[in-house]
């Protein structure tokens, strides 16, 4: 049976792009006069796990984004942090209207676009234990709950993971449960491991699961987290004050 996926297409307000999957509702943006930056509050959130490495070692670590949305994470990764970075994408379209309008490169040596279930596509042996920054975005076109959001899910991301390895889910939507989420994200790596942002103004809670939880103190996140906003411009100081974890 053939896949039905939607058709995307694209809008733009003042400086900024939007991506649509045949919808008003906003699955990824740009600004069009810095292509390679990260335009969204909640998408920012998504690099908090450059909290819990030292920044010296970012280039040499692979990032990894399930859903491709408008290339922001896998742009900023590959162009601004240099990482390599994968990122898989069930919609070949988005690919396409990444390339088009959303200033994605094209593969080389270090990036990597495969168009897959994401579900399917963890469990290769080939991905185990060798992501260092796994960042979570699935929504279909209705954005009404993420696509993946199982407890089993969860555990095959967690075994995509480097030792200091971190996820960070973008928990969104009219019918998704936060509470629930939170329990089955908690179930699959500890709920000691788990952090959460405050939710944003329209509603986005970044929550990110370490694979082995640690506790830096509040002095090594601030001096990182000034080293994150001076080395790559994110608004890493401010995270602090809305970014705990869980128990």
């Amino acid at each position: 049976m053939k896949l039905s996926l939607p058709e995307v297409n694209f809008s733009d307000w003042g400086d900024v792009r939007y991506l649509h999957l045949g919808t008003e509702w906003v699955q990824g943006s740009m600004k069009l006069d810095a292509p390679f930056e990260i335009e969204l509050e909640y998408v920012q959130r998504m690099m908090a796990w450059l909290l819990f490495v030292d920044p010296a070692s970012v280039g040499k670590r692979h990032a990894m984004q399930l859903g491709l949305g408008a290339a922001s994470l896998t742009k900023f990764c590959r162009k601004q942090l240099r990482m390599r970075t994968t990122a898989i994408e069930l919609n070949p379209q988005v690919v396409a209207a990444c390339r088009g309008w959303f200033k994605l490169p094209a593969d080389d040596t270090k990036l990597e676009i495969v168009i897959a279930d994401a579900s399917a596509e963890i469990r290769k042996p080939r991905w185990a234990g060798t992501v260092d920054a796994l960042q979570v975005d699935l929504y279909d076109h209705e954005a009404a709950a993420p696509v993946l959001d199982s407890e089993a899910f969860y555990a095959d991301c967690r075994a995509l993971l480097t030792e200091d390895g971190c996820m960070t889910v973008n928990l969104f939507g009219r019918s998704s449960s936060y509470e629930r989420s939170l329990e089955k994200i908690s179930a699959a790596f500890g709920a000691d491991a788990v952090w959460a942002f405050k939710p944003t103004r329209e509603g986005n809670t970044v929550v990110l699961a370490q694979r082995e939880a640690s506790r830096p103190k509040r002095p090594v996140l601030a001096e990182r987290a000034q080293s994150i906003q001076t080395r790559w411009g994110l608004p890493a100081p401010k995270w602090l004050r809305v970014f705990k974890p869980q128990t």
